[in-house]
């Protein structure tokens, strides 16, 4: 069975896409058989592939309404074992429209139960908002990633997540677990992005990644390009930051 992995923060900003992108473009260039399923109605993890959102006939929107089966909508990648689920702004609409659906919560826990033998690691992008959307993220997921920017405002908001995170174990999925906070926008010349890892780290502990990802430029231009930073430059600091961050959660980290 696929570990599901959800890639949540409500703050938006903090590298949450590029994480998700990154990350699964990572474990699929380590030959893992991976899944990003796109729950954001901005759909920039799409973008950030390559796969142009507005031709896109069905999405995971229609998916979650029960419209199509979640294997008709499926798209590939670049990365021969990267495929994506997609999305597009017809998904603002889904909130509303499954207010009235039984188990509203677990529509992408169900939607997604046949695609889940298939794949060693399924990455769910959040949207920047603890919504309905985030809720069925957390609930189809078994471990939670949180991207935390290394600046003044870092914790706050953590707090009502981590709220939302042990309502949804009490309640829908007592599975979920953080597997860790990844620190991302790091500027080793600024003293208060050091200050803020050690009061993370300090606060945290051995549930904070190892693996820091840098502020760089290579990472925020590879999205324009439809490309992982993996394929736009491989020596980029930021490259070279997800794939250590994909070798710590196939070695079995951050922490349970």
């Amino acid at each position: 069975m696929a570990q599901i992995i959800a890639i949540a923060n409500q703050k938006g900003g903090v590298g949450k896409t590029t994480t998700a992108v990154n990350l699964a473009a990572s474990l699929a260039a380590a030959e893992k058989k991976t899944l990003l399923i796109d729950m954001d109605p901005q759909a920039n993890a799409c973008s950030g592939l390559g796969v142009d959102k507005t031709e896109v006939i069905s999405t995971i929107y229609n998916v979650l309404l029960g419209e199509v089966g979640a294997l008709e909508v499926l798209q590939k990648t670049a990365l021969e074992h990267l495929d994506v689920l997609p999305s597009n702004t017809n998904l603002i609409g889904a909130e509303i429209e499954l207010l009235d659906t039984e188990n509203r919560e677990k529509q992408l826990k169900f939607a997604i139960e046949e695609l889940v033998e298939k794949y060693q690691y399924v990455i769910i992008d959040c949207p920047p908002s603890l919504s309905l959307l985030t809720v069925n993220a957390l609930s189809a997921a078994n471990s939670v990633v949180v991207p935390l920017q290394c600046e003044f405002y870092a914790m706050e908001g953590l707090g009502q997540l981590m709220q939302t995170i042990r309502l949804v174990q009490q309640e829908l999925n007592p599975q979920l677990d953080i597997k860790g906070i990844l620190l991302t926008m790091f500027d080793g010349r600024n003293n208060l992005c050091h200050q803020v890892s050690d009061e993370i780290r300090a606060h945290f502990g051995d549930k904070v990644f190892r693996s820091v990802v840098p502020r760089n430029v290579r990472l925020s231009e590879a999205p324009s390009y439809g490309q992982p930073v993996l394929l736009y430059d491989i020596a980029s600091r930021g490259a070279q930051a997800y794939m250590d961050l994909a070798e710590e959660i196939l070695a079995g980290g951050s922490h349970g």
